[in-house]
C-alpha cells in the first residue's frame, strides 16, 4: 500500500516564525533555506519511499534568482556559439543556465538577475547588434536600475581592423559595474580568432561563480535550460569546411567598368551545405602570392625560413598563405609595430587623437604598406606571432535553393587599387576571382543568419535596399518568394556607381517585373549625372508610399556597408515615419527600434 503525502499546512507559531526568517533574507539565502528544507525533510522521510521522491524533486527545484543567465548579442553568429558553449560548461558544472539572445531578453529583467555571462560582438563602427540595440539603450540610459546584487562577466567579441574594437563590450562592461555590479572576471576582448581566450574566459568566470556561490552557502543548482550534445551531421561547419566545386564564374560589371563584381555559382551538396535565403557563405581562402612577395619584400625575409609556432613548423611562406591576415591590418599588429619600429607617428594614429589617421590605416593600408613605411627588425618567429590569425571571408548568399537546386550563387566585388604605386588586392576576393578553371574546388560552410529571413507570412510586403552586392541576398529573396506563391508585395531599392555597367542583375530586375514577382524598383546611379544621387534620396523621394507600406505591415531589410551607407539608410528611414508618418524625431527613432525588436527591420551590414 502506497503511502500518501502530507498537506503543507503549518500552525499559525510556525508561520509567523517563518515569516520572519524569509523577510530578512535575500533571493540567494532563501534559496539556500529551500535547498537545506528539502534535506532535511528527504532524511527525516527514512525508508519511505513517496516521501524521499518528494523531497529530492524539492531539493532539485531551481530558484531563477541564483541560475546564471547566459546572454549574447550576435550579428554573424559567433557571439551566439561562445554563449552555447558556455551553457554547456555551466551546466556541467552544476549551474542553472537560463540562455537567452537580446532579441528575447526584456531589459528590465536585468534588476532581477544576480548573476549574469554577456557575449557580445561589435557592430560596425563601435554599434552594437541591431538584436541588442533596445538593452544597450536601457542600460545606458536614465532608466537603468542599481544592480548592486549582480555579478557578471562580459566577452566582447570584434574585428582588430576596425577603429572601435570591441567598443559594445567595453560600454557595457564598464556600464554594469558603473551601476553597481560586481565583476566576476575582467572584459575578455576578443578578435577573430576567438575561440582560445573565449574558452579560458568562460573557464575561469565560471570557477569564480562557483566560489561565489559556494562562500554564501548556495545550494547545488539544477539544469532548466537543457543542451542536448547535437548528433554527429555531415554538415560543413566552421570546424569542417567542405570542398566543394565551383560551377561557374563570370564578371557582371561592364567591360568600361573600375570594378570587377563576379557571379559565382558553386555546388551545395544537400545535406552538407544546406542554406537559406539571408544565410552567408564562408570561404577558407588563402591569401594571392602579389600580397606575400610584397610582405617578403618590405620585411627583407625569407620566405623559405621555417618558423615553429603553437607546435606547428612550417615555411614563413605557408604561414602567411594560409594562416595569418596581411591585407587587413589589426591594432595589435600595429601596435607591436610601433614599438619594434620606434615610429613615433604610427605609435601616435594608436592615440584617441589620431583616430582619424588610424581610420585611413585601417581602410587602405596593407600589411606589406606599414613595413615599407615603418621599417622594423621582425624575425620571421616574431612576425608570425604578430600577424592575427587568417579568418574566413562571408558572403552574402545570392540564391535561393528552390529555385537553383544543389547550388549557391554569390556576388562578389573584386578588391584591386593601387597604393604608393603598387597594386593591392583583397584576399578572398582575388582568390575567388582566380578560380575560373572548370573543376576548381574550395572549402566553404554556410553561416545561418536567422535575423535575417524573410517574413513567415507570406502575404507581407517586404522593401529591400540594397547598393552595389548589398543586393545580393535579394535575389535569393525575390527568387523565394515567387518559387513560395508569395502573395505580399516586393519593393527593392539599387544603387551603383553607373547605370551603363554597374548595374547587377539588370535583366533578371527587368524580367521580375515583367512578371510580377518584383512590384517596384528604384534605382540611384550616383555618378550619372553633375549631383550625385544615392539610394537615400531615393527613399526620401518615395517617403509616402513607402510610408503606406510600413504603415501596412511591411518587413524592410538593407543589406551593405556598414560606415556610410548604412547610417544615412536609417536617418532617410527616420525620416521618412517622422515626415510621413505624423511623429517627432524621438518617435520616429522608436518607432523603427521597435521595428527592430519585431524583426520587421533587419541589417545585414559590414
Amino acid at each position: 500500500m502506497s503511502a500518501s503525502l502530507p498537506a503543507p499546512v503549518l500552525d499559525a507559531e510556525h508561520n509567523a516564525a517563518l515569516e520572519t526568517l524569509t523577510q530578512s533574507l535575500d533571493p540567494i539565502g532563501l534559496s539556500w533555506v529551500s535547498g537545506y528544507l528539502a534535506g532535511l525533510s528527504r532524511a527525516r522521510a527514512g525508508g519511505n519511499p513517496a516521501l524521499a521522491a518528494h523531497a529530492l524533486q524539492a531539493e532539485s527545484r531551481p530558484d531563477a534568482s541564483v541560475r546564471a543567465t547566459i546572454l549574447y548579442a550576435s550579428q554573424t553568429g559567433n557571439s551566439r556559439r561562445v554563449a552555447e558553449r558556455l551553457a554547456r560548461s555551466a551546466e556541467a558544472s552544476g549551474l542553472a543556465v537560463h540562455l537567452v539572445s537580446t532579441a528575447d531578453y526584456a531589459p528590465r529583467e536585468l534588476a532581477n538577475e544576480r548573476l549574469l555571462f554577456f557575449a557580445t560582438s561589435t557592430q560596425g563602427d563601435g554599434d552594437p547588434p541591431d538584436d541588442a540595440r533596445a538593452l544597450f539603450e536601457f542600460v545606458l540610459g536614465k532608466r537603468a536600475p542599481r544592480l548592486e546584487r549582480l555579478a557578471f562577466a562580459v566577452l566582447a567579441l570584434g574585428d582588430s581592423s576596425y577603429p572601435k574594437y570591441c567598443e559594445t563590450g567595453r560600454q557595457i562592461d564598464a556600464r554594469l559595474a558603473a551601476l553597481g555590479a560586481h565583476r566576476l572576471a575582467p572584459l575578455q576582448e576578443c578578435d577573430l580568432d576567438y575561440e582560445t581566450p573565449a574558452a579560458a574566459w568562460a573557464e575561469r568566470a565560471l570557477d569564480l561563480a562557483r566560489e561565489q556561490l559556494a562562500e554564501i552557502g548556495g545550494p547545488r543548482l539544477a539544469v532548466v535550460t537543457p543542451l542536448r550534445p547535437t548528433a554527429a551531421s555531415a554538415a560543413a561547419s566552421r570546424e569542417r569546411p567542405i570542398e566543394i566545386e565551383v560551377l561557374a564564374n563570370q564578371r557582371i560589371t561592364g567591360r568600361g567598368s573600375d570594378k570587377d563584381v563576379r557571379h559565382l555559382e558553386l555546388a551545395a551538396p544537400a545535406g552538407r551545405l544546406d542554406y537559406e535565403p539571408g544565410d552567408a557563405l564562408c570561404i577558407v581562402h588563402r591569401n594571392p602570392a602579389m600580397a606575400i612577395d610584397g610582405v617578403l619584400r618590405a620585411a627583407q625575409l625569407d620566405g623559405a625560413a621555417s618558423v615553429e609556432h603553437d607546435g606547428r613548423s612550417q615555411p614563413l611562406a605557408a604561414w602567411l598563405e594560409a594562416d595569418r591576415e596581411i591585407t587587413r591590418l589589426s591594432r595589435p599588429f600595429l601596435e607591436a609595430h610601433a614599438r619594434l619600429a620606434n615610429a613615433s607617428e604610427l605609435a601616435a594614429a594608436l592615440t584617441p587623437a589620431g583616430a582619424t589617421q588610424l581610420r585611413e590605416l585601417l581602410a587602405d593600408w596593407q600589411v606589406a604598406d606599414v613595413l615599407k613605411r615603418w621599417p622594423a627588425a621582425w624575425t620571421p618567429a616574431a612576425l608570425v606571432a604578430a600577424l592575427r590569425l587568417l579568418a574566413p571571408r562571408l558572403y552574402s548568399i545570392a540564391s535561393s535553393r528552390v529555385a537553383v537546386g544543389d547550388e549557391v550563387h554569390l556576388t562578389v566585388a573584386t578588391i584591386d587599387y593601387r597604393f604608393g604605386g603598387e597594386r593591392r588586392v583583397g584576399s578572398a576576393s582575388q582568390y575567388l576571382a582566380a578560380l575560373a578553371a572548370e573543376g576548381a574546388t574550395l572549402p566553404a560552410y554556410v553561416e545561418h543568419n536567422p535575423r535575417f529571413r524573410l517574413p513567415a507570412d507570406g502575404a507581407r510586403d517586404v522593401i529591400m535596399i540594397g547598393p552595389g552586392t548589398g543586393v545580393a541576398p535579394f535575389r535569393g529573396f525575390v527568387q523565394q518568394r515567387e518559387a513560395a506563391g508569395a502573395r505580399g508585395r516586393n519593393w527593392l531599392f539599387f544603387g551603383a556607381r553607373h547605370f551603363d555597367d554597374g548595374f547587377l542583375y539588370q535583366a533578371e530586375w527587368l524580367t521580375a517585373l515583367k512578371r510580377g514577382t518584383l512590384h517596384r524598383m528604384d534605382v540611384a546611379f550616383s555618378r550619372d549625372q553633375p549631383q550625385r544621387i544615392y539610394v537615400q534620396q531615393r527613399i526620401a523621394e518615395q517617403g509616402a508610399e513607402l510610408w503606406r507600406w510600413l504603415d501596412g505591415g511591411a518587413h524592410v531589410y538593407v543589406c551593405g556597408d556598414a560606415q556610410k551607407m548604412a547610417p544615412d539608410v536609417h536617418a532617410a528611414l527616420i525620416e521618412v515615419v517622422r515626415r510621413h508618418g505624423g511623429r517627432d524625431t524621438e518617435a520616429a527613432r522608436a518607432y523603427l527600434d521597435q521595428l527592430l525588436a519585431e524583426r520587421r527591420y533587419a541589417r545585414d551590414v559590414y
